[in-house]
């Protein structure tokens, strides 16, 4: 009964909202119009069209959106003008460039999409009257990096070497000069914030050089998983969880204007800072993989990264729900279930219901 209630008090305040979801077709994107639907939003979307395999299109998320387009972020008069058709009272910020390797590959397509696709964003959230909460999704990785195994909190100093996290420690800069230059003096005044998630796991997910999409790949094409960092530490956490956050943050902006904080956290418990090693580990108990590890890597990644996220849980009561064996689980889980014949909805449905009814 307890739970139930808690889902129907989300419902309350999300039903009917009209929220803005830029990059919708990626996989939090995806997550989060699943999310919204069974709270009963009325879901826009923004975005790049999603490649042929992706959670958007295995489960056809297009049929709940009230409306779907396919527009570059960085095209200012064409995004200018699909939000005052729109009219949306709540943004969620996700398009990106979201890969650190392929940022490598890639530059300038990463800084001219996470840079200046932020401030086409911000620049025609100046002229939308209708919003009155925007949450801009950046990374764990805008953090200067030191030699201390340092656990990092939301105003600790900025800095990334790759260019994902330039391109996204920019963005970070870039919405505190708007918060100052412009909404400081306008009705958003203290309703836009950044949200630095940890590194998120999930079903569905089928990005190139990602952890868990890697190990599921080599366990449903019984391929040898090539290894990069096994001693790696990253703060992982299943991506219901920073998502949860995500609408707590937007709720307290949009309710009221003395959200002073701009910039928040949303990781996972300390115990679940763990080692690549411990992941494969732990999903090979589950279904038996081979592994190789390569010795030569030449793309430079942090070697350990932990986030703080008391923040957020002392003043959006957001909390974690899910270790990360259990996540990793459900993971696997998810797999087993789409491949079986289960609907990939279904399956998301499903295990947000159940992270929804944790308390």
């Amino acid at each position: 009964m307890e739970s139930k209630k808690k889902i129907n008090l989300l419902k309350n305040f999300w039903s009917k909202k009209k929220v803005l979801i830029t990059g919708h077709t990626g996989f939090k994107g995806s997550w989060l119009c699943i999310l919204l639907k069974i709270l009963n939003a009325e879901i826009h979307g923004i975005s790049l069209k999603p490649k042929k395999k992706s959670l958007f299109n295995q489960t056809n998320i297009i049929q709940n959106l009230s409306s779907n387009t396919y527009l570059d972020i960085n095209n200012l008069e064409l995004l200018k003008k699909k939000l005052k058709k729109i009219k949306p009272e709540v943004i969620f910020h996700l398009a990106a460039q979201p890969l650190v390797l392929e940022s490598y590959h890639d530059p300038v397509e990463t800084f001219k999409t996470n840079i200046m696709g932020t401030v086409n964003l911000l620049e025609a959230i100046r002229f939308t009257k209708s919003i009155k909460s925007v949450v801009i999704i950046t990374t764990d990785k805008v953090y200067k990096i030191g030699t201390k195994n340092k656990i990092y909190k939301e105003e600790d100093q900025l800095g990334g070497l790759d260019p994902y996290s330039a391109s996204k420690v920019s963005v970070e800069l870039i919405v505190k000069s708007y918060i100052k230059s412009f909404f400081d003096f306008s009705k958003l005044k203290n309703k836009i914030s950044t949200a630095r998630a940890g590194n998120v796991i999930g079903g569905g997910d089928y990005s190139k050089d990602r952890l868990l999409p890697d190990i599921i790949h080599s366990i449903n094409n019984n391929k040898i998983l090539k290894i990069r960092n096994p001693n790696h530490i990253r703060p992982w956490q299943h991506v219901i969880e920073p998502l949860a956050g995500y609408l707590m943050l937007a709720e307290k902006q949009y309710k009221t204007d003395k959200n002073t904080i701009h910039a928040w956290n949303f990781g996972p418990y300390y115990k679940n800072f763990k080692k690549v090693s411990y992941i494969l580990k732990t999903m090979s108990s589950l279904k038996k993989f081979n592994v190789k590890i390569l010795k030569k890597v030449k793309k430079k990644e942090s070697k350990v990264l932990k986030l703080n996220s008391l923040k957020a849980q002392k003043i959006l009561k957001w909390k974690p729900k899910w270790n990360l064996e259990r996540t990793l689980h459900y993971i696997f889980d998810w797999n087993k279930n789409v491949r079986n014949g289960k609907s990939a909805k279904q399956t998301c449905e499903d295990q947000i219901l159940m992270y929804l009814k944790k308390h």
